[in-house]
């Protein structure tokens, strides 16, 4: 996901897909632990996801 596409969407979006994000990291993870990640590229984009909503809702809060 972009970051311009971020922008676009309300505080409320945001958290509410930082939340979707957090469980898909922790299921991927639980993959991970047990050998049944099929795609372990994947960890890493949701990692960088979460990371960018974290950015931009503190940008939110700042601004």
């Amino acid at each position: 996901m972009k970051a311009s596409e971020l922008r676009t969407k309300s505080t409320e979006e945001l958290e509410k897909l930082l939340v979707e994000l957090s469980r898909e990291k922790f299921n991927l993870k639980m993959q991970n632990g047990i050998g049944q990640l099929s795609k372990p590229d994947q960890v890493k984009k949701v990692r960088r996801n979460v990371a960018r909503i974290h950015t931009l809702l503190n940008q939110k809060v700042s601004a």
